[in-house]
């Protein structure tokens, strides 16, 4: 059976690089594979996503900002992902519609049955089986984000640059989404060492792969 895994967390908790790290060990392990991110997973959405998080754009609204999300997961959805679980691929998404809800519901304030009713529309039915969130402390993911730019460079984007409150209140309607469904979603401490997290992930996932 095809199996889609996402992966999420607050700025700077590690999750891209844990999910290029499974997606290289899949791979060596001889398992189909992709992967994909939210927002910016399509031509379309890559056009999208640099207006989500382009700093100019901070007079961007709330709503339009969800509804932005949206159209880039909709197509996202219908483009790569539905067809590559079709082939059988293993799907590896770096963000999904558990974000939306983090960011937009939690950190946003936005009421809960307008995102979960766009969340549904936006993606049609389709729903991870796992999700591996990677949390840390508010203070030590802003602090890795912001030195990841300055190495690289870069400016802030958009959510990075905004208060500490808002970050704060992601974490929480993150870790309030686990709770609500232990069955799909898995709190990984992010804190600790990359391999130790990488090790930590793949031993949590292989009963999984057994079922492919």
């Amino acid at each position: 059976m095809p199996l889609f895994i996402t992966f999420e967390g607050i700025e700077g908790c590690g999750k891209t690089t844990q999910i290029k790290r499974l997606h290289h060990r899949l791979l060596k392990e001889g398992h189909p594979v992709l992967l994909t991110r939210e927002p910016g997973g399509t031509p379309i959405g890559q056009e999208i996503r640099k207006i989500l998080l382009d700093r100019k754009n901070e007079g961007l609204s709330p709503l339009s900002e969800l509804f932005l999300y949206a159209a880039d997961r909709a197509q996202h959805c219908e483009e790569v992902i539905k067809p590559a679980l079709k082939e059988g691929k293993i799907v590896l998404c770096d963000r999904f519609a558990d974000a939306t809800t983090a960011y937009q519901e939690g950190g946003r304030e936005l009421p809960e049955g307008t995102v979960g009713t766009i969340n549904e529309k936006a993606c049609s039915g389709l729903r991870p089986n796992l999700t591996f969130l990677i949390d840390c402390p508010v203070d030590i993911g802003l602090k890795r984000a912001r030195h990841r730019g300055a190495s690289e460079n870069d400016t802030q984007d958009r959510f990075e640059r905004l208060e500490l409150l808002f970050h704060e209140r992601v974490r929480g309607r993150y870790l309030r989404i686990a709770k609500e469904e232990p069955g799909r979603v898995i709190v990984v401490d992010g804190t600790g060492t990359m391999e130790g997290i990488q090790e930590e992930i793949w031993d949590l996932l292989k009963p999984h792969l057994k079922n492919l």
